[in-house]
């Protein structure tokens, strides 16, 4: 009698291919490289010149579960625009290589992450459509030196580089800094969801119309 490895049948994502992309992006304006690992264990090297920024990327490793590696130089003379701005495309396009043909997937995911006195709820459809619906109300302009109106850009250029439909809303919440890092959580723990492998469908693309 042959015995079947239940660690493969249980997990059919152990028998997929590494899912890992690097992406290089160098403009006049930045040189950014990502490093993402989907099925990791949450370790984050971040190193963009903006820390507020690293600071949310080591929220999407950790509560993610994703193996990621960014590093960053911009034009910080400037403002920290098209360095959080090049950051998020950059990880975008990683997430749609590492994502490959996205057989499998469980393909929506959600969040509800609370912190403190804020509370914020994160839905997303990896899809092809691009959508970001945003609804966060930051009552400051700044979080250290971090301009808070970067959060919107960031994740315009995740959703619009990915091709993902991103739906943020803001239940609760008056600091800033919570506002923020309880969206990057969500986010995060959203993703993980929606990435992870169905073992119900594992090779097929989770799509009624056989593609997306």
């Amino acid at each position: 009698m042959q015995l079947q490895d239940r660690n493969a049948s249980t997990h059919p994502q152990l028998n997929r291919p590494d899912r890992t992309a690097t992406v290089s992006r160098t403009t006049g304006e930045t040189d950014v490289q990502v490093t993402l690992k989907i099925d990791g264990t949450g370790q984050c090297d971040a190193h963009t010149g903006v820390p507020f920024l690293d600071h949310m990327l080591h929220q999407i490793a950790s509560h993610g579960l994703f193996d990621l590696t960014v590093q960053a130089q911009g034009d910080y003379e400037i403002d920290d625009h098209h360095t959080n701005e090049d950051v998020g495309i950059t990880l975008g396009m990683a997430l749609k290589q590492a994502l490959g043909d996205r057989k499998g997937i469980v393909r929506f995911g959600h969040f509800v992450a609370p912190l403190d006195e804020s509370l914020i709820q994160v839905a997303l459809d990896f899809s092809v459509r691009p959508h970001l619906s945003y609804g966060l109300a930051i009552p400051t302009e700044r979080v250290g030196t971090y301009d808070t109106q970067l959060v919107r850009e960031f994740f315009v250029a995740v959703v619009n580089h990915r091709q993902v439909t991103l739906h943020i809303r803001q239940l609760d919440g008056l600091n800033s800094h919570h506002i923020i890092e309880a969206t990057f959580k969500a986010f995060a723990r959203a993703m993980r969801m929606a990435t992870e492998i169905d073992p119900r469908r594992a090779s097929q693309i989770p799509s009624s119309k056989g593609v997306l």
